[in-house]
């Protein structure tokens, strides 16, 4: 049941893309907020009760949903996994994005490069050259397709529908609550998030890695990916560059500060033309995991 709802979701989001970059954040985002305003009072018990609000009490609904739905019609389990999914994935958003920059890095454009990788990352560009600008869109290609395509579907095989959910929720109170700082109140959301996605981020990194170059991916894997401040994310970040056999990381200049970030990679730097390969390796990736649960997917129901 759970590949063929993962099938129809990623075919209705490919067939019919969101318009918006991302709803799902757009809806919880404010009500995460709100609920930081009236619930922190610098306790660690009110953070979790806060955290269980918005993040676990959605999750357990929308879980029992599920198995009611497909004890009383697969049917009905399906178009529901459907749904959600549609609505939680992030499958429609890294590659058009990711083009528009392109043609921006190709015909030299760098205001409208500039311009454009603001509005997707939301930081400071204006003092980005094209190399910068291509460096930071390679990266948000892969963190994007982790965070918000692999990861969800990685807890989707294993608790379904309420498992997508229960990681993306995770993650935008993660990003909401004071990403740079640790506080009394975001300290159970900030751990929990880091169990959900340490799993999947090794998922992320291997699937990189055997789809490019295995060896450099390997490599950059195992000596570059300590370097970043967040581990899991620097073994996603360090696998795919070496994967694609380009450098990426290294200083940026932000709001008038240079801002100290390793060099990962190896290679040449990256350009219009290693972004659109990094386009091309999150096609690969998906591809391979739906290969790898279509297999479990037979081997379950030849066990039965």
């Amino acid at each position: 049941m759970n590949f063929i709802a993962l099938i129809g979701a990623l075919a209705l989001t490919y067939y019919r893309p969101h318009r918006k970059l991302d709803w799902l954040q757009e809806i919880v985002a404010p009500i995460v907020q709100l609920l930081e305003r009236n619930f922190n009072g610098g306790n660690r018990l009110q953070g979790i009760t806060a955290w269980a609000l918005v993040v676990l009490l959605p999750s357990l609904l929308v879980g029992v949903v599920y198995y009611v739905l497909l004890q009383v019609n697969a049917i009905l389990g399906i178009i529901f996994g459907v749904a959600l999914l549609y609505f939680t994935l992030r499958l429609s958003q890294f590659g058009p994005r990711a083009e528009e920059i392109i043609a921006a890095l190709r015909t030299g454009n760098i205001d409208e490069a500039r311009l454009l990788l603001g509005q997707w990352e939301k930081v400071d560009t204006d003092s980005f050259t094209l190399t910068q600008i291509a460096q930071v869109s390679v990266e948000t290609v892969l963190s994007r397709s982790h965070y918000g395509l692999f990861a969800p579907i990685f807890w989707f095989v294993i608790l379904g529908p309420a498992g997508a959910l229960f990681y993306r929720l995770s993650h935008i109170v993660t990003m909401e609550w004071q990403p740079h700082e640790a506080t009394a109140f975001n300290d159970w959301s900030r751990k929990v998030f880091r169990w959900l996605n340490w799993p999947p981020a090794f998922v992320t990194a291997g699937s990189y890695a055997i789809v490019g170059d295995f060896e450099d991916a390997i490599y950059c894997w195992r000596s570059q990916a300590q370097t970043w401040s967040d581990k899991a994310m620097g073994m996603i970040l360090a696998s795919g560059a070496g994967a694609l056999g380009v450098k990426i990381g290294e200083p940026l200049p932000m709001n008038g500060i240079l801002v100290f970030r390793p060099e990962i990679g190896l290679g040449d730097p990256a350009d219009a033309d290693y972004l659109r390969s990094t386009v091309g390796l999150v096609w690969r990736v998906l591809v391979l995991l739906i290969g790898l649960l279509l297999l479990l997917t037979f081997a379950h129901w030849l066990g039965q």
